[in-house]
């Protein structure tokens, strides 16, 4: 019996493992681009006396130059991971190298000019846009394809953080959904390979290396509780914020759409002029605030500019991300708790560096609504697992408090903000999706010709354990199983909403 190679798992590694390297590089490039104009603009910055006026032209110049990218591509706006979401789920398509090229060129001058942007965002749909050429390359279409653009996606955010194992999660978690090992092999290889490329270019040191020679003990758990609650409130007022940017930004009508780019160009010099060092996406303001412990008014300030100015700057469509600033925000909030507490003296103030940190997971879990992630990407970033214990319960609660309010995940509901409209209708080439059945499901315990399944779709497997089954219309579904559907390509995404309501247990 012959195999053919791109129908193995060793092919899928091979590629896995050349996307992760090209991915690697180029984010490490990007990466490192970034901090070395972002260093340049600080400079600039402190001498604004004598060169405001070189900074005022230098900003309006990069506002129309990126404004004009984004303008003749409108696929590099915002963070990207909308429409790698969308691209995944069959409802959104982009052209890969125009993405690839103006993603990268307009991330570094919107970023590595001081905007509040992360680069995490651009990250991933630079690793997505080399999984999509790379399989356009080897003329790969449907699941290979979309397996590609995933392990793609979690390269460029292991590359952006030097977090493998969080970045892939993430992908699967909060992009792709979909747990099948072919999906788990080919992310995590690509993260890993395209970590190791990061870190010959930066060193072992933790993105996050945060020093806190004291664990938190036991009788304060219960800051972690108010610390969740409160991380959860603030992070559906980020949600809300952040949706309505779009709106926001449409009351401004003497300027065409791609022109909004000016708004925060010329917001940020003041700031800059200010406060030199809050510029940038954060990471090393986290660091600085962990080790320095700012006063009480110095973090209020800098916890109003950094929320004010990451909406100024996403809204307006550039090329940049808030994941970042979402940990940026996080950290502040961290410090300022302690600040308060310790004031009122109901804690120490050696423990801010661990509320940095605990907060930071918080606020992402909230906002992201993907608490696995939120831990173990803080856990990589610092480098440290002795944290591990009051991270899960700051972000579970943070979760459970935004869940009570009724968040969504933020990129699921930017994505819906981009494809306002779930295609009903099919159209296009023939895919498939695999779900998963849970026990008191409705298909649990189903006969195949008693379940309810969409328009458009067709039962073709089941896999039970390490069986394929056939099904017959007198199959009856257990849980565990794993549904096997094919769909067509333009449907995708209410299909398998559709059959994942009946495989997931109610309530």
């Amino acid at each position: 019996m012959h195999l053919k190679i791109e129908d193995t798992r060793l092919s899928t590694l091979l590629n896995s493992v050349v996307v992760g390297g090209l991915i690697g590089l180029i984010v490490s490039i990007f990466r490192l681009t970034i901090e070395k104009l972002l260093i340049f603009f600080q400079q600039l910055y402190q001498n604004f006396s004598t060169d405001w006026q070189w900074i005022v032209l230098l900003n309006l110049i990069l506002a129309v130059g990126v404004g004009f990218l984004v303008k003749t591509t409108p696929d590099i706006s915002g963070s990207g991971i909308p429409q790698i979401e969308g691209q995944l789920s069959g409802e959104y398509e982009e052209q890969w190298w125009p993405v690839l090229w103006k993603k990268f060129v307009g991330g570094i001058l919107a970023i590595g000019s001081g905007l509040m942007l992360g680069r995490e965002g651009p990250s991933i749909q630079l690793g997505a846009a080399v999984g999509q050429g790379w399989s356009e390359t080897l003329r790969y279409r449907g699941s290979q394809r979309r397996v590609l653009i995933a392990g793609g996606a979690a390269a460029g955010l292991s590359a952006a953080f030097n977090a493998p194992i969080a970045s892939t999660l993430f992908v699967l978690e909060e992009i792709y959904h979909n747990f099948s090992t072919l999906v788990w092999i080919s992310a995590l290889t690509s993260a890993v390979v395209a970590n190791f490329i990061s870190l010959t270019f930066f060193g072992l040191t933790p993105v996050l290396a945060i020093v806190y020679p004291h664990a938190l003990p036991l009788n304060s758990y219960w800051h972690l509780l108010v610390l969740g609650i409160l991380l959860g409130l603030f992070g559906r007022l980020y949600q809300i914020c952040t949706l309505k940017l779009k709106t926001w930004y449409g009351k401004i009508k003497f300027l065409p759409r791609w022109l909004d780019s000016l708004v925060p160009f010329i917001l940020i010099i003041p700031v800059g002029w200010g406060w030199p060092a809050y510029l940038g996406g954060g990471n090393t303001l986290i660091t600085t605030i962990a080790a320095q412990n700012p006063v009480f008014v110095t973090l209020l300030i800098l916890l109003g500019i950094r929320f004010v100015f990451s909406m100024v700057s996403y809204g307006s469509g550039l090329p940049g991300g808030i994941f970042l600033p979402i940990l940026t925000l996080g950290a502040v909030s961290g410090a300022l708790y302690v600040s308060i507490m310790a004031h009122w003296g109901l804690i120490d103030a050696r423990y801010l560096p661990n509320f940095v940190i605990y907060a930071m997971a918080g606020y992402f879990a909230s906002i992201g609504k993907a608490p696995f992630t939120a831990i173990l990407l803080i856990t990589e970033m610092v480098g440290s697992l002795q944290h591990l214990m009051p991270l899960a319960v700051v972000a579970l609660v943070a979760y459970i408090v935004l869940d009570l309010l009724g968040g969504e995940p933020i990129y699921e509901s930017l994505l819906h903000q981009l494809v306002p409209d779930i295609l009903a209708e099919p159209q296009g080439r023939q895919e498939r999706v695999e779900v998963f059945v849970k026990e008191g499901s409705q298909f649990d315990g189903a006969a195949v010709r008693n379940a309810q399944w969409p328009a458009h779709s067709l039962l073709i497997s089941i896999q039970r354990g390490p069986r394929a089954i056939v099904p017959s219309g007198d199959t009856v579904i257990k849980a565990g199983d794993t549904l096997v559907v094919t769909l067509q390509h333009g449907n995708r995404k209410y299909v398998e909403e559709y059959i994942k309501q009946r495989a997931e247990v109610p309530g």
